[in-house]
């Protein structure tokens, strides 16, 4: 415990950013990262920062993953750049209703 707490004398909390996911959500329903957060923390208390950053890569990674969707978003570019290229070469043609040139609703 802190000599001096100012944290709590001044009203603030300076690890609030760090469990976002946490916190009270509308609704009273867990978010969409929750049980990432839950698990990293879990791994992760008691032990250190040092330890927690090698120890605890595998949780962090899948909560990162989670919270920012940078593999999910480089897989379907690179899905859509291989549909480009199959429908250049001729070896795909898309659906009408994906082109925007389905039947048209009366």
């Amino acid at each position: 415990m802190p000599f001096v707490d100012i944290q709590s004398r001044l009203g603030l909390n300076l690890d609030r950013w760090l469990l976002v996911q946490s916190g009270e959500q509308p609704y009273k329903r867990a978010s969409r990262c929750h049980a990432f957060e839950k698990e990293w923390i879990d791994c992760s208390h008691g032990i250190g920062q040092t330890r927690a950053q090698k120890e605890c890569k595998l949780e962090f990674e899948d909560f990162y993953e989670c919270m920012h969707r940078q593999k999910t978003h480089q897989r379907l570019y690179a899905i859509r750049q291989q549909r480009d290229k199959m429908i250049k070469a001729g070896t795909y043609t898309p659906p009408p209703h994906h082109t925007g040139k389905g039947e048209e609703s009366p």
